[in-house]
């Protein structure tokens, strides 16, 4: 599924730069997405992709270089900042409560309080609220759950996923970053997530997925912005390209020969 992306660019890394004790990991990283594309991250392991994710999540400052979020400037000194300028990162590990509840999940720290202004002080929740608000999330996005008040740790690999998702909309995320995602999933399970996030950028939510998977990213994303060495070596459209094509880029081989031509 190809989309033709909306002319509103959402995010806008411009010449990040960053070094640990004198190595360079990032050497001036360039791409934007717009509101709602699907973009695939590639490049190879020590490319850079991790080292920028956390720089997007708020976890690491650059040395140098800027970031843009709907055409402004930010600073994204804490993941606090990350979060309310828009930007989630799904990691692998999901970082679910597993003991908790969907529901329990879904508000962690973002509660909704009792309306009762003494319930309020004493810290009582509006579970009633919480509860229509998560079915309301869960049947915007198309996700069935038998049971929303049963524990995390009894959901399949794709439900957590789409779980952490849902909690990243919720908290009114506009640029979703995925590592992974699909990577301990089942063709079933895969499937559904695929759907889901096509539903998130059919809503306008831009899409980072880091994967492994060409195959996926062929069929899922828009473009690819590709690292090599800590630089931006390509940004395609994946229907412009092969598969080798993309894993060339990835080996610094495709650089190579643009050099020597």
């Amino acid at each position: 599924m190809k989309r033709s992306a909306l002319d509103q660019i959402v995010l806008k890394v411009s010449e990040l730069c960053k070094s640990y004790d004198g190595f360079d990991v990032l050497r001036g990283v360039n791409f934007t997405i717009n509101r709602g594309e699907v973009v695939a991250l590639l490049g190879d392991n020590g490319a850079g992709k991790s080292t920028l994710v956390k720089i997007l999540a708020g976890l690491t400052q650059p040395d140098s270089g800027h970031i843009e979020i709907a055409q402004k400037r930010m600073s994204l000194s804490s993941p606090r900042d990350s979060q309310n300028a828009g930007v989630a990162v799904v990691h692998q590990d999901l970082a679910l409560v597993q003991a908790l509840s969907v529901v329990e999940n879904l508000f962690l720290n973002r509660e909704v309080m009792h309306r009762n202004r003494l319930l309020r002080a004493l810290g009582w929740l509006d579970k009633k609220t919480m509860l229509r608000k998560a079915q309301k999330l869960l049947q915007r996005l198309g996700v069935t759950l038998a049971d929303i008040h049963s524990p995390v740790n009894s959901l399949s690999g794709g439900q957590k996923q789409a779980v952490a998702i849902i909690r990243a909309v919720y908290a009114g995320a506009d640029i979703i970053i995925m590592d992974e995602p699909t990577a301990a999933l089942g063709a079933e399970q895969c499937a559904r997530l695929v759907s889901l996030i096509r539903l998130l950028s059919s809503q306008g939510i831009a899409i980072v997925l880091i994967s492994h998977n060409l195959r996926q990213v062929d069929a899922l994303c828009d473009r690819a912005v590709i690292l090599f060495e800590g630089q931006t070596v390509a940004d395609v459209a994946i229907d412009e390209v092969n598969q080798a094509q993309l894993i060339a880029y990835m080996n610094g081989a495709q650089n190579d020969i643009a050099k020597a031509s």
